[in-house]
């Protein structure tokens, strides 16, 4: 490949058949696992047949959403390996958070196409990993890989009962993205999937390690703190949002100036449920954007 062909798209990893890397062993079974989006779990099968993706209700995997394009991208054998082309899309195709055009998918990839994520699973024994995968989506949320909302309902539940039975305490920390409908409005969809994926592994990487991250909302988040009262647990509220105000958050080369919101409510004996502690939390959260938000309230 040439230094221009190379250099035409810099936001967009390109190769030639040249390019692949040398085969692989033989034989491998491979699917493809919705683990965001519509058919969530839903499992493709792939053969050395060639595989679209699209809106068009002739591709063979369709996904009807505007942000799709009728023939967006397909997966072809290669030898012995799988091949990503984009076919063309509007709005790109994407692997691990990459816009790209043709690329060699890897076990554990995933292929974002409009708002679905499908992940590429290849291997010795791809039965026992997707039924691994199609656990895992039961706790986590597949756009923010954070824990999911039930997993957040029952980490809650028993935090609340250890607490109870040994008299010790945790806080809860409620936030969401400032102004994330215009985010949506002005920027699309896509780059409000892009704002949330980002502030996940942003957050994920920065709390304690018995700190329970998860997604609780459409751009709301909690975490589970355990043994942190309220005092500290404001300190920390207020580095999170330190940190997500520092943060250059981008979708295809532009920045989105991103801040949050925090409430933070911490577990009392008054309390009788763990639903308690989350009115409180929400209360304070509510009141940080009454307080002209890029805040914390506690």
């Amino acid at each position: 490949m040439s230094d221009d062909e190379r250099t035409t798209n810099p936001h967009r990893t390109v190769i030639t058949a040249a390019d692949l890397p040398p085969q692989t062993p033989k034989h491998q079974d491979a699917c493809l696992v919705v683990i965001y989006g519509d058919d969530l779990g839903r499992r493709v099968p792939l053969t050395r047949r060639p595989v679209v993706i699209g809106r068009s209700s002739k591709a063979d995997v369709q996904i009807d959403q505007e942000s799709v394009s009728r023939n967006h991208c397909r997966l072809v054998f290669h030898k012995d390996t799988y091949v990503l082309q984009d076919m063309g899309s509007t709005n790109g195709s994407y692997v691990n958070d990459a816009l790209v055009d043709t690329i060699v998918l890897r076990d554990g990839d995933q292929l974002k196409v409009g708002r679905t994520i499908l992940k590429f699973i290849v291997g010795g024994n791809v039965e026992a990993q997707y039924h691994e995968e199609i656990y895992r989506l039961m706790t986590v949320d597949g756009l923010t890989q954070v824990h999911n909302k039930r997993f957040f309902d029952e980490a809650l539940e028993r935090e609340v009962s250890r607490c109870t039975r040994y008299g010790r305490t945790f806080a809860l920390i409620a936030f969401d993205i400032d102004h994330f409908k215009a985010v949506n409005d002005t920027h699309g969809h896509l780059a409000g999937d892009a704002v949330l994926r980002q502030l996940g592994v942003l957050v994920r990487d920065h709390v304690r390690r018995d700190d329970i991250v998860c997604r609780t909302g459409g751009e709301e988040f909690s975490i589970l703190a355990p043994e942190l009262d309220q005092a500290h647990g404001l300190i920390f509220a207020e580095k999170l949002r330190s940190l997500v105000e520092a943060t250059h958050f981008e979708f295809e080369s532009t920045r989105l100036p991103i801040t949050v919101s925090l409430g933070v409510a911490e577990w009392s004996t008054t309390m009788r449920t763990g639903d308690d502690l989350v009115r409180s939390a929400d209360v304070k959260l509510y009141e940080a954007k009454r307080a002209g938000r890029n805040c914390v309230q506690g």
